[in-house]
Order: structure tokens, then C-alpha cells, then sequence
């Protein structure tokens, strides 16, 4: 299966990860080659893609977002639950996993993404079904970071037993006044962040399996946090809670 990736930044991360089979490289006519464009033609050369220049209608036609640039790649590789613990005894860190339950919008899926790379996490897991998957508009979304990060499909909740019986503690971001101030919880060894979907949380049966619920803090009017929003926060805290102790 093949996609068309548009954007400077998205096509770049691709031809940098090099995890994709690429196939053609389209840059607009008249195109000014430097900087991030002049990057991507180059590497798509070191891949044997000479780019064609095609009209930039033609570009239009593929998505209005393409900044001049459109690559067709295979699909998104995605990984295996094990493969992200591997990564995790290689580095020899602490595990630190997401967990996505029922993530659809793909704009908050890919500024997850991008915040889980970007904090050193060893990879995310997303539901089989009903939830966005990396398609090329999280792909831009991200810009790009998904590329460099395991993503897995996968029951999530045989998943999360699977992590517990590697030793992860399994917390759920919870918007409850019940739920534990994330403060109090300990973030910095072995953790997998389970974040809920956009309108209804965590389902049931994943809140259940969880072994603590945590939630962020709010002052002002508004009643909770956008998913992503409130993702990156916690993702942000663990990440320093990490680095204090020197485990990540």
C-alpha cells in the first residue's frame, strides 16, 4: 500500500527515518531550493529519488497543506509491543510508554506523538480499532515525529497486562476530582501514561486496569483540558521527574 506524505517537515522526517520504501518526489515547479526543501531533495537523491517537478495544481490536487513537497511512501510500519520493551532494555531505561485508548482526532493524535518522541518515550500503543491510526494527516500533525517512534496497534488491555508484567506502573489521566493530584504520583520509573479519548475518557474496562488515576490541576473556568493538551502535560512532567532522578 502506498500514500502520498505533503508538507517540508513531514517529508523530511520520512527520508531522514529512512523505516518507509519511497517512491516518488514531487517539488514544485519554480520551487526555491534551500533550507528544509533543499534538505529533503538531497536526501531523497542519497535514496535514488530524483524529485520531479511537477505544476503546483498538482500538488493542490493531493492536499492544499503541501508546502511545495509531496512524497509517495508505503505505508506507516508499525511496531510491537515488544519491540518498544526491547527499545527500552537497549537504552537501558526505565520503560516509558503511552497508551492511547480511543484517540480520533487526528490532530491531537499527532501533537501526542510528537510530544511522546520529542520527551524520549519509547513508543505508544493505539487501539485495533476505533481509533485514528497513522495515517499521512497525523503524519503531518506530528510533523514528522512518528517516523522516529514505535507506535503499536494492540488490545490495549491485554497490553497493559503485559507491561505491568514487566515491571511498568500503570497510570490513567483522569479529568474525576476523585483522582489523585499527579504531583503525588511517582513518575519516574518504569510508566506507562494512559491517556483517554477526546469526549468520554478512558473506557471502563482500561480505567480498570489501571493502578492509579491522576489528574492535572485546573484554576480557571473551563472544565477540563483538551486531550492532547492535557497528554502533553503529564507526558512533560514524567519527563522531568526523569531526568531529577537520572533514569531517562
Amino acid at each position: 500500500m502506498k500514500e502520498w506524505i505533503v508538507g517540508r517537515n513531514p517529508v523530511y522526517e520520512v527520508l531522514r527515518a529512512k523505516r518507509r520504501h519511497v517512491f516518488r518526489l514531487w517539488v514544485a515547479r519554480n520551487s526555491e531550493e534551500k533550507g528544509r526543501l533543499a534538505e529533503l531533495v538531497r536526501l531523497g537523491r542519497e535514496r535514488k529519488l530524483n524529485p520531479e517537478y511537477v505544476p503546483r495544481q498538482q500538488l493542490d490536487a493531493l492536499d492544499e497543506t503541501h508546502q511545495g513537497v509531496a512524497l509517495e511512501a508505503s505505508a506507516y510500519p508499525y511496531s510491537t509491543l515488544a519491540d518498544i520493551i526491547a527499545l527500552a532494555q537497549e537504552r537501558q531505561e526505565p520503560l516509558f510508554v503511552l497508551i492511547l485508548d480511543v484517540i480520533q482526532n487526528p490532530q491531537n493524535l499527532g501533537t501526542l506523538l510528537r510530544t511522546a518522541e520529542i520527551a524520549g518515550m519509547h513508543g505508544v500503543l493505539i487501539p485495533l480499532a476505533h481509533a485514528a491510526g497513522i495515517t499521512p494527516a497525523v503524519v503531518n500533525a506530528s510533523a514528522g515525529a512518528c517516523e522516529h517512534l514505535l507506535v503499536a496497534q494492540a488490545n490495549l488491555s491485554q497490553s497493559i497486562a503485559a507491561l505491568k508484567e514487566a515491571g511498568a506502573w500503570v497510570i490513567g489521566l483522569e479529568g474525576e476530582s476523585d483522582a489523585a493530584p499527579i504531583e503525588e504520583a511517582r513518575l519516574d520509573g518504569p510508566l506507562a501514561l494512559v491517556v483517554g479519548s477526546e469526549g468520554e475518557g478512558m473506557r471502563a474496562l482500561t480505567r480498570k486496569s489501571c493502578d492509579l488515576l491522576v489528574r492535572l490541576d485546573m484554576a480557571g473556568k473551563i472544565e477540563s483540558y483538551n486531550a492532547a493538551v492535557a497528554g502533553s502535560i503529564a507526558i512533560y512532567l514524567a519527563r522531568q521527574a526523569r531526568i531529577k532522578e537520572g533514569r531517562g
